[in-house]
């Protein structure tokens, strides 16, 4: 029976902090070992360890973040030390755990080896040691192409580029930000605000989009950010007259590393890109249809964001993925499926999100995961007769 609910939510089980490898996280169907690829970029030898990794140490699952990381899942305590071996191996985890610590390096994908984007994160990854302790989920972000392809991704500090063309430093909440005028200054002043933000009492807000202090007059925001580009659209990837990639898709964000093998399995591919929107961008000659991956803008998943739900959660109560799957292409807009009301796979609105709660699903509509349900206590059987009986709604 649906029944209506506006009363809060129970408040779900936050941890406050991110996975790595060197500090997995238990989660329902094991650990969670989460991988940060240098600068976005890993070669193609290392992808197809990762892969391996994925098959002979976890699940055989590989999942990419909105971080843009790749994690494993299903590692048992007792596997864990061989794959952390296997990992360190191969380039692919910092052999120094502290290194976890340090905040994440975000890189627009689109990035070319003599362009800003480079540079900036080149000299930007050299002085990480100059930042002070930061809180566990603070992030960086270097976007400094044409257009900004960063905007809607979580980022603490950020290089990109202005509305006329020049760089400028902004911090998360702030609409303005600082113009520089090279990388080499954008760097500078992003370490610094870095540490002003720890010395003006920021560590006990978490994330500098939650920090109130005024910016120092060292850093005026007086510069508005260009106009935010697309995101890479699924398919050949060109850059000048030819193209030099692909960008295929990962179905809910997560594949089998058979497929991810499959994609890179040729001497025509040199390298994988990550991105933080479920896409990774093959250099070279990859294979133009992959079973297990998307080449098509138009297939409905991209617009579902669905966390793994249980049993791979611990604190999911409802299968998420096989509702995911029933709900795609039926909502014209944006749907989030999530197991808890910790809203994991997407922190701003969607249109249509499904919460889990005790077994069943709460129904919200254009909201978050833990936003007041329009009908809560819904089966799986539920929430598609209550879409069809307002699909002319027209809010869904």
């Amino acid at each position: 029976m649906i029944r209506k609910l506006h009363e809060p939510m129970d408040e779900p089980r936050i941890k406050g902090w991110c996975p790595g490898a060197w500090r997995p996280m238990a989660t329902g169907d094991g650990l969670l070992v989460r991988v940060r690829p240098r600068l976005g970029r890993l070669t193609r030898q290392q992808m197809l360890a990762l892969c391996e990794a994925a098959e002979t140490f976890g699940s055989g699952l590989v999942e990419l973040t909105s971080r843009a990381n790749l994690q494993l899942r299903g590692v048992s305590e007792a596997s864990w030390p061989g794959l952390m071996d296997y990992l360190v191996e191969h380039g692919l985890v910092d052999p120094d755990p502290d290194s976890e610590r340090r905040p994440q390096l975000l890189l627009a994908p689109d990035w070319q080896a003599d362009d800003a984007t480079f540079e900036a994160a080149r000299l930007l990854e050299a002085r990480l040691d100059e930042l002070p302790a930061l809180p566990a989920k603070w992030g960086l972000a270097i976007d400094a192409g044409v257009a900004p392809l960063l905007g809607e991704v979580s980022a603490d500090l950020r290089i990109e580029r202005s509305a006329p063309g020049s760089l400028i430093v902004r911090a998360d909440g702030r609409e303005l930000g600082t113009p520089v005028d090279s990388p080499a200054a954008a760097v500078e002043l992003l370490v610094r605000l870095a540490n002003w933000f720890v010395d003006s009492g920021g560590y006990d807000a978490g994330r500098m989009r939650r920090h109130t202090a005024p910016l120092p007059a060292w850093a005026p925001a007086v510069m508005a950010p260009a106009e935010a580009g697309p995101r890479l659209p699924l398919g050949a990837y060109l850059e000048g007259e030819g193209a030099w990639g692909r960008v295929v898709g990962l179905p809910f964000g997560r594949a089998p590393a058979a497929a991810l093998r499959a994609a890179v399995d040729s001497a025509a591919v040199s390298a994988v890109r990550v991105t933080p929107w479920r896409r990774l961008l093959v250099e070279g000659e990859a294979p133009t249809a992959v079973p297990g991956l998307l080449d098509d803008d138009r297939d409905p998943r991209l617009c579902v964001d669905v966390c793994p739900g249980a049993p791979h959660c611990e604190q999911a109560s409802v299968e998420t993925l096989a509702l995911a799957e029933r709900l795609s292409g039926r909502i014209e807009g944006s749907v989030h499926v999530s197991g808890c009301a910790k809203g994991c796979a997407r922190q701003t609105l969607a249109d249509l999100c499904l919460s889990g709660r005790d077994g069943r699903f709460d129904l919200i509509v254009s909201g978050r995961a833990d936003g007041t349900p329009d009908a809560t206590g819904l089966s799986e059987t539920d929430v598609i007769e209550y879409i069809e009986k307002n699909s002319d709604a027209p809010r869904l």
